[in-house]
């Protein structure tokens, strides 16, 4: 084979396999073509041709689902970190420099992270490093984590109770557990406020697919009691508000507690476990330059701040 041959089945391998491990991340041929700018028959054409190369079946075809075959499976490990490291080269090489001028940062978090955990940090970030794009999606839960593994964002920070199988969480902080109630209210008044008090009143909780509502659930299945919720509403700053309205009282974490809320705060450490924050990872995937920085950052933030560091 000559040279200029070489060349040519070396640059249109690399093309099959770009599309070959978006189709993987993204579970949809139509969907790894937005990604990868491409028409859907390119995409089929790159999969079928790299097919032909490896002499086997890449893909299950059953209906609009798409699942990768044992020898799909194999070649997505080898492919995968390849792709990954090319298509990632020129700002690997620049870090490895010293030099994070430019690129950028995606990362996921929920609304509470982004309001609470996050702001020192991205602001230090962005003036160290003005050159690289930082962008902050307001995502969670299953969401969150289907943007993770189609590497829609570089990583996550949030709270995790179960972890998949292909993800890695990394506990960073952690903060206390606490009760909040309109001023003047009779929890407010107690010395000793117990979890029978709490259950005589109706609670304002995150929606029940987040991870508050199954913490509050085996507590209270714990000690036998039971609970009633009078108002599902995402975010605290929505949750504090709506307990100073006096519509029912709430168990948060301290960390959205600023000090200038019209409401009483009750500490319930004897009751609930700290709440961590931390890395939600692709299992496998390794953090780019610009990704470590921000978590060192981030690290550095608390740190300081002599919170309840957990790494």
């Amino acid at each position: 084979m000559s040279a200029d041959k070489q060349a040519y089945y070396k640059t249109n391998r690399l093309k099959q396999m770009r599309a070959f491990c978006q189709v993987v991340r993204c579970g949809s041929i139509t969907l790894a073509a937005q990604k990868l700018f491409l028409s859907q028959p390119s995409i089929t054409l790159q999969i079928q041709a790299l097919e032909r190369e490896m002499s086997t079946t890449l893909f299950e075809r059953r209906g609009p689902t798409l699942r990768l075959t044992p020898d799909g499976e194999a070649l997505y490990a080898l492919a995968e970190p390849l792709v990954r490291g090319m298509d990632d080269l020129h700002s690997n090489f620049i870090a490895q420099h010293g030099r994070l001028e430019s690129g950028e940062l995606n990362i996921g978090a929920g609304e509470s992270t982004i309001l609470y955990i996050l702001p020192e940090a991205v602001s230090r970030f962005s003036k160290a490093y003005p050159g690289i794009h930082l962008r902050l999606y307001n995502e969670t839960g299953r969401d969150g984590l289907k943007m993770l593994k189609s590497d829609e964002i570089d990583f996550a920070v949030g709270s995790m109770l179960d972890v998949p199988d292909d993800i890695t969480y990394q506990p960073i902080v952690t903060f206390n557990p606490a009760l909040i109630t309109p001023i003047g209210h009779p929890l407010a008044e107690k010395e000793n406020v117990t979890l029978e008090d709490i259950s005589q009143y109706g609670l304002i909780l995150p929606p029940r697919h987040l991870s508050t509502w199954g913490v509050v659930k085996f507590v209270f299945q714990q000690h036998n009691l039971s609970f009633r919720v009078t108002l599902e509403a995402g975010g605290w700053e929505v949750i504090k508000k709506y307990v100073e309205l006096g519509m029912g009282i709430s168990i948060v974490t301290d960390i959205c507690l600023t000090g200038q809320e019209k409401l009483v705060s009750i500490p319930l450490d004897q009751y609930f476990p700290q709440r961590g924050y931390g890395l939600v990872l692709r299992k496998g995937k390794p953090m780019s330059p610009q990704a470590n920085r921000f978590v060192e950052m981030l690290i550095e933030v608390y740190r300081e701040k002599g919170s309840h560091l957990v790494v």
